[in-house]
């Protein structure tokens, strides 16, 4: 196995909450076609199996996902004009940091390397190579705009959280949470909870999106390998998510993660 795996980020939540969770004052948040829920459909590690089976189901199915670069990773300069083609197409490229920083210390991390672990990586240190990786993205996909998710859900470097420091350089972080955002009114952009499913069914993933379209809020699934690789959805579950909400375009929008936070940001500042 890999030695820059990610480790899931939340449990799996697979039973329905109640309707009215995500609605205050009995308001339900309003999506922008009218939708019952958005869902972000995000890729970690920039795997082969990304670009080779998720990638090309996306397409297929006119879908828009999100993925978050670690830069250090060989398939990014060995793959680089696919990954450029991705966003040429819409596809969002997300910050993963340069090399995954992880807690050492964490139960079953006994993969991250000593020299990556942030247990004894500084938030300065961070900071730069978070801001360095920005750098490295814009020169791929000439973007400025950007949305980062936290390696394995670890935000502690060398016990202090660092994510104050990047923050500013974001428009919306990932952070270890529920897979379906509990409220949108008041949400964090800086601090919104992302599940990262292993072996899950279609049936299994259909059933979050629709815990979503109840609580009438947003789903955040980052998916690593798709049909291979590492922490692996099945190509065939992975395309019977696909199916459903491409099937579903009316009651559920399926977008980029920066797209959807640039529009939840903008309702929540009172603008629409």
């Amino acid at each position: 196995m890999r030695k820059w795996i990610c480790a899931t980020l939340a449990p799996a939540i697979l039973a329905a909450a109640p309707a009215g969770i995500a609605a205050e004052n009995g308001l339900r948040f309003q999506w922008p076609q009218g939708q019952q829920a958005a869902v972000s459909l995000a890729y970690d590690d920039a795997l082969d199996s990304q670009l080779d089976v998720a990638l090309p189901a996306l397409d297929r199915h006119g879908l828009k996902g999100s993925f978050y670069l670690q830069l250090s990773n060989p398939a990014v300069e060995q793959r680089l004009a696919e990954w450029r083609a991705a966003a040429a197409h819409g596809h969002e490229l997300g910050n993963h940091s340069l090399f995954h920083q992880c807690s050492r210390q964490a139960p079953g991390h006994e993969w991250v390397q000593p020299h990556r672990d942030l247990d004894s990586t500084s938030v300065a240190q961070m900071r730069d190579q978070v801001t360095l990786a920005n750098s490295m993205l814009y020169a791929i996909d000439g973007r400025r705009q950007r949305t980062y998710t936290v390696p394995c859900g670890d935000t502690l470097a060398a016990g202090v959280d660092y994510l104050a420091a990047i923050a500013p350089a974001f428009a919306a972080i990932k952070v270890a949470g529920a897979a379906v955002t509990p409220s949108m009114q008041g949400l964090n952009p800086h601090a919104v909870g992302v599940y990262a499913p292993e072996g899950l069914s279609g049936a299994q993933l259909i059933a979050l999106v629709k815990q979503a379209q109840q609580q009438g809020s947003m789903l955040n699934l980052t998916f690593h390998g798709v049909g291979g690789d590492y922490l692996r959805t099945s190509a065939a579950a992975h395309e019977e998510l696909l199916q459903y909400l491409a099937a579903n375009r009316q009651l559920v929008w399926t977008d980029t993660f920066l797209n959807i936070m640039t529009y939840v940001k903008t309702h929540n500042r009172g603008d629409h």
